[in-house]
């Protein structure tokens, strides 16, 4: 998995992050922000579409209207694997599922699509353990 970790890290720029919305508080958000000030566009995805930290959101993978590199998935294990699914399906190269995430049928089948593939990671903790 390190290996993986450290190539979305080093070759993902544009980073849809499911669950984003502009509530502070939430975890998301300050992942978000940590990765927008690495030099990553994120692109948030809510089913309200709201803008986050000056990025106009979307409310599915599948309305954004340009390529996006890694799915980042801040949703509960029984909801993430259908963003996975979704991450094959709109050509994205890999998936990020956030801490406490974990779907192993979902990372099975992202992995046999090719996509590189993490679970019950932070970007941000990991970024910094580099």
């Amino acid at each position: 998995m390190r290996e993986d970790v450290d190539w979305i890290l080093e070759n993902c720029q544009v980073w849809a992050i499911v669950g984003l919305s502009d509530n502070p508080s939430r975890a998301a958000h300050g992942v978000a922000r940590f990765l927008q000030e690495r030099g990553k566009k994120i692109v948030p995805v809510h089913p309200s579409a709201e803008t986050v930290h000056g990025e106009q959101g979307y409310a599915t993978l599948a309305d954004i209207p340009f390529p996006v590199d890694v799915v980042d998935v801040f949703r509960r294990s029984e909801d993430a694997g259908q963003f996975a699914d979704e991450a094959v399906s709109i050509g994205a190269k890999a998936v990020w599922f956030q801490l406490g995430v974990v779907d192993d049928a979902a990372y099975g089948r992202a992995r046999e699509a090719g996509l590189r593939m993490v679970m019950d990671v932070c970007p941000a903790i990991e970024w910094r353990s580099r």
